[in-house]
């Protein structure tokens, strides 16, 4: 096994910039080639968003405006968790992506090369950006289409979109973790489906008011409920939105700051682990 190269291009922020990019156009040229994952991912949440409307959307509206609820009441209610969704179901993708570079080989050859190790992380984490962007507009594009309307001012979507970029970096770095903890691909693509599952156990679906005393508990302060309600908040979406936003704006970049920093340091240390190999 060849010796590890020096990561001397750290040091070099031009050089790890460079890198960087570099990664990301390989990243993205991946995202072109096979778009079939893609596909899958973004496909995931415009599934349970038709799902939920048109099936329990009646119901569910009723329930959460009274009689003058309907379908259009309860999608206002649950695109703000699709749209968490959307961010959690890409992340997947990025555990897959870093577990395959890890066990086919790439990452040996790249310790070769006079590049900085932590760019082909960074990379991952850029495309991660462009392929949620991509995804959460279409997720939208969708909801209007379906008849979403929020009377959000520009200040508001901005707010959206901040913490939409927060909750990215700090799910991808945690998928990126994953990916590298994982043995296998196999792993690394069922390790993070608890992400794309959290919403059902908050407030995404349901007013966490509604829940079972065990289930309210944990729905309460689980790190999805804060986002989903300061999401709800900004765009004016549901009964009840707005109350509380700045507690829970709070909390939602907390919590996401938290997980950034906490999964950065994970997979700086799984990586050079894995790496010195």
């Amino acid at each position: 096994m060849s010796a590890p190269v020096t990561d001397t291009a750290t040091l070099d922020r031009p050089r790890l910039v460079a890198d960087s990019a570099t990664m990301l156009r390989r990243r993205v040229r991946h995202l072109r080639r096979y778009p079939s994952l893609t596909i899958m991912l973004i496909g995931q949440p415009i599934v349970f968003l038709l799902l939920f409307v048109f099936v329990f959307g009646a119901t569910m509206g009723a329930g959460l405006a009274g009689p003058g609820g309907g379908r259009d009441a309860y999608l206002a209610f649950i695109t703000p968790a699709v749209l968490l969704m959307t961010v959690a179901s890409v992340a997947l993708g990025t555990a897959i992506g870093v577990a395959t570079d890890m066990t086919e080989g790439v990452v040996a050859r790249f310790r070769t090369m006079a590049i900085a190790r932590s760019s082909v992380l960074t990379g991952h984490v850029g495309g991660a950006f462009v392929q949620t962007a991509a995804g959460l507009v279409v997720v939208l594009g969708v909801a209007l289409l379906l008849g979403f309307r929020s009377g959000a001012g520009p200040l508001a979507w901005l707010g959206v979109a901040g913490l939409l970029a927060l909750l990215t970096l700090a799910l991808t770095w945690l998928t990126v973790a994953f990916g590298l903890a994982a043995r296998s691909v196999e792993t690394a693509s069922n390790t993070p489906m608890f992400l794309v599952l959290l919403p059902f156990l908050g407030s995404g679906f349901v007013p966490v008011d509604s829940l079972p005393a065990g289930l309210r508990w944990f729905a309460a302060y689980q790190p999805f409920t804060p986002v989903i309600d300061t999401l709800r908040g900004l765009l004016g979406a549901g009964p009840g939105s707005g109350a509380g936003l700045g507690t829970d704006a709070a909390l939602a970049v907390g919590w996401c700051v938290v997980i950034t920093v906490g999964s950065l340091l994970w997979s700086r240390r799984l990586y050079e682990a894995r790496a010195a190999r």
